[in-house]
């Protein structure tokens, strides 16, 4: 089984259980918490996925990082699938059931890279701009790129508003070659 379908069916069971106890939005905020130590640490990600480390030092490692910090279902899930010699999937499971949330929620999550942080007038209308384009609820993930220059560049679903200054001065630089 693809890894990706494996993720999905992890996922799946995960909101279903998730559901069923009344802690949907507790396990969600679990695997964002997981996407950020992955995305954080590149050691913790190297590690699930290296196959000379043990199966169970990895367990015990995601016992003392998480025990405290996780709810019990989502403790049990990473126990599973690291039993089912799995754990090299745990970041593509935790980012599929925040899709199968967002779903769930009717959000739609949209990437804002700019070159400053966005104040509350901004975010308002950065999260209209999404909801309009999508004509579902936003969750806007906020990006600060100074390479952009100044601007903005939206990514929404398969979608891209690249409203940068870097982006202008490229098709500048490319019809003046040209």
């Amino acid at each position: 089984m693809s890894s990706h379908r494996a993720a999905t069916r992890y996922a799946k069971s995960m909101i279903e259980l998730a559901r069923d106890e009344k802690i949907l939005d507790e396990v969600y905020n679990d695997m964002m918490l997981f996407s950020a130590v992955i995305e954080q640490n590149r050691v913790f990600a190297v590690m699930l996925k290296n196959p000379i480390i043990k199966h169970d030092k990895k367990r015990k490692i995601l016992h003392a990082l998480f025990d405290k910090r996780m709810q019990k279902l989502s403790i049990l899930a990473f126990d599973l699938v690291t039993k089912k010699n799995r754990e090299n999937i745990l970041n593509e499971i935790a980012a599929e059931f925040q899709v199968q949330y967002n779903t769930i929620k009717g959000l739609q999550v949209a990437d804002i890279t700019t070159t400053i942080d966005l104040d509350d007038d901004l975010r308002m209308k950065f999260n209209e701009l999404v909801e309009e384009i999508s004509g579902k609820k936003a969750s806007l993930n906020e990006i600060i790129d100074e390479s952009i220059v100044g601007g903005f560049i939206l990514n929404v679903g398969d979608r891209r508003l690249d409203q940068s200054i870097k982006s202008q001065l490229n098709n500048i630089r490319r019809e003046l070659t040209n």
